[in-house]
């Protein structure tokens, strides 16, 4: 509940009760972020099958309310899923972001993510309706021999 509480909070748009349970089955890839006894941030991931098998996860939503914004919680939040990916072999994770969430943007490419799409009209009840498409793909160490 503290998410459903939080993404009030954060977005513009209502989650569904499939966005919860998403984020419940992606265990660890979902966390909330505390800061002194209060939650004030979270990442919630879905974890998705490509064709050929290969395991990709999708940021659903992540975010920090507004006072608590610059402390670096959304990059721990961030780092906690891409450290994860990293341990289980997941190459991709990706995301959308508002066109005009330049913000946001900028937070993502600072972490090697880019921009490898446009979708328009993704949104329903908000404007820009549009979104862009970020993707980061990560390198697996590879064994030393």
């Amino acid at each position: 509940m503290q998410l459903k509480k939080l993404n009030i909070a954060l977005f513009p748009v209502r989650y569904n009760d499939k966005y919860y349970s998403d984020a419940l089955a992606s265990g660890e890839f979902t966390k909330l972020a505390y800061y002194s006894d209060i939650c004030v941030g979270a990442i919630a991931c879905r974890l998705e099958k490509k064709e050929g098998g290969a395991i990709c996860v999708y940021i659903m939503t992540l975010g920090v309310l507004a006072p608590y914004r610059g402390l670096g919680i959304g990059t721990k939040l961030l780092n906690h899923v891409l450290d994860l990916c990293a341990k289980q072999n997941i190459s991709e994770v990706y995301l959308h972001v508002q066109t005009n969430n330049e913000d946001a943007i900028n937070f993502y490419k600072k972490f090697g993510f880019d921009i490898t799409d446009t979708i328009k009209n993704y949104y329903t009840n908000i404007t820009p309706p549009d979104c862009y498409v970020l993707t980061k793909f990560i390198t697996q160490p590879q064994p030393k021999n």
